[in-house]
């Protein structure tokens, strides 16, 4: 059977867009949150990069996770820093992760019918940095849910009873750590879309963590 071609003459799997079929999640603690993503890109269903890093700092203490098409998502990521960086020019001040996560909500429904991109948006303020509700969530089409965790990709979708069921209010930092890693290796096992490492980012008041769990690193169950 002849494969699929594209009108250049190549394979469609060659010219298909980058996706970033994906795992990824925040949960917050009182006094930061824990961000995590599995790290498989595809084009169509080839695996195009096996330990690409979809968790993308905005500034020192916030972060953002990527979810959907490789390049909008890397666009809105590019437009959100440079918002970001004007702002702090113009304030003098450090900005906060809500206003990180109105200007991702803003681009994402002002081009719903152009972009396919769902973020997780969260990290550590002097505002609310106390407090437990720091993660938003913008899923495709651009609304924008304040939640103390959020979920995203296509792995998401095998481990919302996990998630349901092991969340609880309260958490310490150790606890949301495993908590993250347990529930992305549980959706790479699951999804074929998801897969590679486990990348992992902790931002408090002392800074950002980051960390890699790769091989045997990565729970099997």
């Amino acid at each position: 059977m002849e494969r699929p071609m594209s009108a250049s003459g190549a394979p469609e799997w060659m010219t298909a867009e980058h996706s970033m079929g994906t795992s990824i999640m925040a949960v917050a603690f009182d006094g930061g949150v824990v961000l995590g993503a599995d790290s498989r890109t595809t084009t169509g269903t080839y695996i195009a990069n096996r330990v690409s890093d979809k968790i993308t700092p905005m500034t020192d203490s916030i972060f953002c996770c990527r979810s959907g098409s490789a390049a909008d998502t890397q666009a809105i990521s590019d437009y959100v820093r440079y918002y970001l960086d004007m702002h702090v020019v113009e304030m003098g001040t450090p900005p906060l992760v809500k206003t990180a996560a109105r200007l991702f909500r803003e681009l994402c429904y002002s081009n719903k019918t152009q972009l396919m991109a769902g973020m997780i948006c969260a990290g550590w303020d002097s505002a609310k940095g106390g407090q437990v509700r720091q993660v938003f969530c913008v899923p495709i089409g651009g609304s924008l849910v304040e939640q103390p965790f959020a979920i995203g990709g296509s792995g998401s979708t095998y481990i919302y009873g996990y998630c349901d069921a092991h969340y609880k209010e309260g958490m310490t930092k150790e606890e949301c750590q495993a908590f993250v890693k347990n529930a992305v290796a549980l959706a790479m096992s699951r999804d074929g879309s998801s897969g590679g490492v486990i990348r992992m980012v902790t931002v408090d008041k002392d800074g950002t963590d980051r960390t890699c769990f790769g091989g045997e690193q990565v729970p099997s169950f």
